[in-house]
């Protein structure tokens, strides 16, 4: 069996006071994280976390919290709250299948931001056996008004459309 592996790392560090509460909740559930002053380093080793597992109290605090300056992860985390049991303490966020991803939280910290105009994404593909489709990378460029990604795959497809060897 072979092991597929996505290290990923968000370029800029990102101001603590860019981020809601609970983009800094989700993002330090789907990053690791590190301080660099007053700002955070994400990166992910293996794979950005696609599914996270929180304390229903600490995600409503975040969402409350959060409010004055709504993201558009919101919605959907106050949908989740509201979709699973009161009972329920742990609260499953499955974000790329509910089309919430990490670069839409980032674009909305972007958007807010006096000092970033952007951030980037740098993400290497490996796999753990010497399979064509386990090697490769992506960049990533998350302005206010867009998120714009290539893979090494795109970019040997424009080559060999460049060059007419597509056909």
């Amino acid at each position: 069996m072979a092991d597929y592996y996505f290290p990923t790392v968000i370029q800029q560090t990102i101001p603590d006071a860019d981020m809601t509460p609970l983009e800094r909740l989700l993002l330090t559930q789907t990053f690791s994280a590190d301080p660099v002053g007053d700002d955070l380093y994400f990166y992910a080793e293996e794979m950005p976390e696609q599914i996270v597992y929180l304390v229903r109290a600490e995600l409503q605090a975040a969402l409350v919290a959060s409010a004055d300056r709504a993201g558009s992860i919101d919605a959907y985390v106050a949908e989740q709250l509201a979709r699973d049991s009161v009972d329920q303490d742990e609260i499953e966020l499955d974000m790329p299948a509910d089309d919430v991803e990490w670069e839409h939280i980032l674009q909305d910290i972007v958007r807010r931001s006096p000092t970033l105009r952007y951030v980037t994404a740098i993400a290497s593909f490996d796999c753990s056996k010497m399979r064509p489709d386990g090697f490769g990378g992506m960049a990533v460029l998350i302005t206010p008004d867009r998120i714009l990604a290539k893979s090494t795959g795109d970019l040997i497809a424009e080559f060999l459309a460049e060059t007419g060897l597509d056909a």
